[in-house]
Order: C-alpha cells, then structure tokens, then sequence
C-alpha cells in the first residue's frame, strides 16, 4: 500500500507543478541600431543598406518563456535618433515604413520612426518561408490598441508600451512562437543610429513553465487512489478477523 501512496504523491505534486506559469518581468536595453530585418539570422547576413548581424540584430529577449498564447507587456522609456536630433520617445515620431521591404521573410510596417518595435520568431530561419502581410499603425488609434495577435515575422509597434489612456497594452504571441526581438524603426541603414530604449517586458517565468503530462494523468491518480483504498479495506477487513 505504500507504494501505491508514494506514486499517488508523486503524481499528484506533478500535476500540480502544471498550473498555468507565474508572470516574471526582465529589463533589457535596445539600441537605436537594432534592425528587426536582422532577426534570428546568422552572423554576416545584410539587410537595409549597409546593415549586417551582428552589428545591427535586434535585441532577443530572454529570461521569459516565449510561447503561442502567451502574452506580453512592455514599458519602455529612453529616445533614439536616425543620425540626428533623438526621437521625443518610445511612441516615435511621423510613420514611415521600410524601405525594402520586405526583407529576409519579414513584413513591411508602417509605424512612427523612432519608435520601440517587436517581432515574433519560431525555431526556422526567417528567410526560409515568405514574408507575411504588413501592419499599419499609421493612425494614433491603431497605436493605442489594447491588444495585439500579430503573426510570427509581422513586424508590430510597441512604443512606450500603454494606450493613450495610460493603460498597459498587451501583445499575443502567434502559435509557434518561441523567441521575441525588440528593435527599433527605421526606413533604412539602422547603422548609424544612436541613443537607446529601456525596456521591462513581462510574460511567462521561464523558471515556472509547466512540465507536460500525458493526458490520461489525472485518470492514473485517480485509478491509484481507488486502488489505495480498496486494500486499505481489504487490509481492514484481515484485522478484524484476527482481533
């Protein structure tokens, strides 16, 4: 019988170690020279003339388990420039979309220059499938959305990471995903851009994700807790003839 409660515990603890991941927060620096057309890619690949990773990659965050359904938030301060004067913020300054696009699998975008930007990944190469259709955020109302889905490579407008009424937005990862660039906007040549974004993301704990399980588990536990105790009457019934 004990060994029938041992595997019970053991199942039961493991179950429980399933419960949805706690939220976790990591801050990180994005330069103005991160170009999102560089993400996931290896080192020498080009892009916007006269960028290359790794020079130039956006920034890859870490710390958070990148999952689809997950969703993320973001709160981001700090100013970049394009060569000249820095950006008013995070939110950026007048649309503008890439020059080239779209680029290395990626999708064109228009979003304020200047500003902070996303991009989802899962474990292929960008430049192995096509590039999905473009995001416009060109309006005020379309950059102060409360959530967002975008697709894995569609390249989406953070900014300063709340809507206009100052509450937190949300981003979904797509289905598939498992890393999560940050970078900023710009039409082309992200090399010589200076000055920087910091920001906080927060999303899934890494440390807390749940440890899969087979979907009959709970019927298992369930099979060794009747098992249990049927031999604990069984064993009853033994001592009571004996008394």
């Amino acid at each position: 019988m004990k060994n029938v409660s041992y595997a019970a515990a053991a199942l039961s603890a493991a179950i429980m170690s399933c419960a949805p991941a706690g939220a976790s927060t990591v801050t990180l620096v994005v330069p103005g020279t991160a170009n999102p057309y560089l993400a996931g890619l290896p080192a020498g690949t080009t892009a916007s003339s006269g960028d290359s990773a790794p020079s130039n990659s956006p920034v890859l965050v870490t710390g958070l388990e990148v999952l689809g359904g997950a969703a993320f938030s973001f709160s981001a301060t700090g100013r970049v420039s394009l060569g000249g004067a820095l950006g008013p913020d995070p939110d950026g300054s007048a649309p503008i979309n890439h020059t080239g696009t779209p680029e290395n699998g990626f999708s064109d975008v228009t979003m304020p220059r200047l500003s902070l930007l996303g991009v989802f990944l899962d474990e292929m190469l960008p430049t192995a499938t096509s590039a999905p259709a473009s995001l416009d955020f060109s309006s005020e109302a379309s950059q102060s959305y409360s959530s967002l889905s975008p697709l894995l490579k569609q390249i989406f407008f953070i900014g300063d990471g709340v809507t206009d009424g100052g509450i937190a937005q949300t981003v979904v990862a797509p289905s598939g995903a498992t890393r999560l660039y940050l970078g900023a906007m710009d039409g082309f040549g992200w090399f010589n851009n200076s000055g920087q974004f910091n920001v906080a993301v927060s999303g899934p704990d890494i440390s807390t994700s749940p440890i899969p399980l087979p979907a009959g588990a709970p019927l298992l536990l369930a099979g060794l807790a009747a098992l249990g105790a049927l031999r604990g009457r069984k064993r009853g019934r033994f001592t009571g003839s004996n008394g």
